[in-house]
């Protein structure tokens, strides 16, 4: 008899049903992994190799996790009632239903982020990520749409930028729109552009456009003012002294960084004082690039009279040697010292940390607006001479470009001549670090005044070297008053300090994570087990 039953356990059903439950588990592990793949694929994260494939092994997983389960419940159904009706099924209840709680609830968040992906939430406390007020504002009033094109090589991060550009186009409400170009894949389209350089932003509004030299706010938000409200603004190179040719293409020309200025929707003119004896009402910035003689008295009159009034100047002299000045007097020179307390030194800067000692080659830059997004890059004045800085001034010019401290301003021009042979002599050679530009601005007239103790940098040659001809544009925009044409009220960082306690406080919070606390827990647990004994 009891060899009877035993045979008939043996061969009972029941003991197939774990295999059903084992069928379930593993497609069950193999449906979860599919769907978080599947979730991957939706949010665009992942692509998926062959989606219908994908599909089917999806089907077939859920597929086997119904049928093991009911394999199970077929050949053990005494096991799925005590299941159903036990203690562990009451236990069990409240944690399915806690589960389907948590996955509703982030099942109806996932299709809520879906269905409005506009706008993504900042929950920074500081909001680091918005957008400023004034920026909301530009977009929200752009008549038309805007497209956007940043130029950035492999070598350049883009990262920052597409964050920045995805903020404006989730705020415009459709009329902002960005792509990426590598100038390096693609220079026609860079060409077409007028884009010169890595890490440029193009934006076209209309027959508009605008380039700004680096992905910022700031100059994002000044580029569509700008691109709402068109206004010419002209740029005059000064002509009549020898000054570099922006019209006849050569290396020492600035038919490049004239080409560059009118990508920027400049435009640009010549003017000869000598035969006009009048600056033009309509001029924003002049340049004097490069005079190989002096100007005369009565241009630097007009000059003069012209930036009192808020007008804007650039000015780029050679060293002595390098022009036809000899002992003639130099009236701008003499304006720039005693005005605006900037004076052109007579040397010629030497460099040796260089492969090229007459080529200066920037160390630092000032805090200013032209060089603050110039920090760690590369600009170099070749034959250039040094600037000296007066201290006493009521408008305090500021330092642009320095040398190294190992550079000086050689003064020795005839043994540089003769043999080419330059040494340091600190009793007539000007020490470093060297100042090579310089600016200033009187806030009460409105008047812009850059200075450089060389022209060679933007000229052809050099101008899409490094970072030389974003020094020039930029010292353009500034003197334009086109660099920061909106102040951002940018949100404010909170920062948070942690004040430890003393020795004495930090001793007891140990005893008391390390020792109180596991010992109450201990203690509670053997006065539980106690108890529970003690009732039998």
């Amino acid at each position: 008899m009891a060899k009877t039953k035993n045979s008939q356990k043996k061969n009972s059903p029941k003991k197939f049903a774990v295999i059903g439950l084992w069928v379930s588990g593993i497609a069950l592990l193999a449906t979860i992994l599919l769907l978080i793949v599947k979730l991957l694929a939706v949010a665009k994260i992942y692509t998926l190799p062959n989606a219908q494939v994908f599909n089917w092994a999806l089907g077939i997983s859920a597929a086997l996790l119904v049928l093991g389960l009911a394999f199970f419940a077929l050949l053990n159904p005494q096991r799925v009632r005590e299941l159903l009706t036990g203690r562990q099924a009451r236990y069990g209840s409240n944690a399915v239903i806690m589960l389907l709680a948590f996955v509703g609830i982030l099942l109806v968040v996932n299709i809520l982020v879906l269905q409005n992906p506009g706008k993504p939430m900042d929950f920074t406390e500081d909001k680091q990520n918005s957008l400023a007020t004034e920026t909301l504002d530009t977009l929200k009033a752009l008549p038309a749409s805007v497209q956007v094109t940043g130029f950035y090589t492999s070598q350049t991060p883009s990262a920052t930028a597409q964050k920045l550009l995805e903020n404006y186009k989730n705020h415009s409400n459709g009329k902002f729109d960005y792509t990426f170009i590598d100038p390096d894949q693609n220079p026609l389209a860079a060409q077409q552009a007028g884009i010169t350089g890595d890490g440029k932003i193009y934006l076209q509004m209309g027959d508009q456009h605008e380039i700004v030299a680096s992905a910022s706010e700031q100059e994002l938000t000044s580029a569509l003012i700008r691109l709402m409200n068109p206004g010419q603004q002209t740029i005059y190179f000064l002509t009549g002294e020898g000054e570099r040719d922006i019209v006849n293409a050569g290396n020492t020309a600035y038919t490049t960084a004239k080409s560059a200025l009118e990508a920027k929707n400049y435009t640009v003119q010549s003017l000869n004082l000598i035969a006009q004896n009048k600056i033009p009402d309509n001029a924003t910035v002049i340049v004097i690039a490069g005079p190989t003689q002096p100007i005369s008295a009565a241009e630097q009159t007009l000059l003069q009279d012209y930036v009192s009034k808020g007008g804007a100047l650039v000015v780029m002299e050679e060293p002595a040697p390098l022009t036809q000045f000899g002992n003639s007097p130099d009236p701008l020179a003499a304006y720039l010292a005693t005005t605006w307390g900037i004076t052109f030194d007579n040397d010629i800067v030497i460099d040796t940390n260089t492969s090229q000692p007459l080529y200066a080659v920037a160390a630092t830059y000032g805090n200013h607006s032209i060089t603050e997004k110039l920090q760690g890059l590369v600009s170099f004045y070749p034959t250039g001479r040094s600037l000296t800085i007066a201290s006493n001034m009521t408008n305090q010019p500021t330092a642009l470009v320095s040398t190294n401290s190992s550079a000086w301003g050689e003064t020795d021009f005839a043994s540089m001549q003769s043999n080419g042979n330059v040494a340091f002599d600190s009793s007539v050679d000007y020490t470093g670090p060297l100042t090579l530009a310089v600016a200033i601005e009187d806030t009460t007239a409105g008047s812009h005044v850059v200075v450089f103790g060389d022209a060679d940098f933007a000229s052809n040659v050099f101008f899409s070297q490094y970072a030389n001809g974003d020094v020039f544009l930029n010292s353009i925009d500034w003197a334009a008053g086109q660099a920061k044409l909106i102040n951002l009220s940018a949100p404010t960082a909170i920062s948070r300090t942690l004040t430890l306690p003393s020795s004495f406080w930090l001793l007891i919070m140990a005893i008391s994570f390390l020792c109180i606390l596991p010992g109450l827990v201990i203690a509670g647990g053997v006065i539980s087990w106690l108890i529970r004994r003690s009732r039998g």
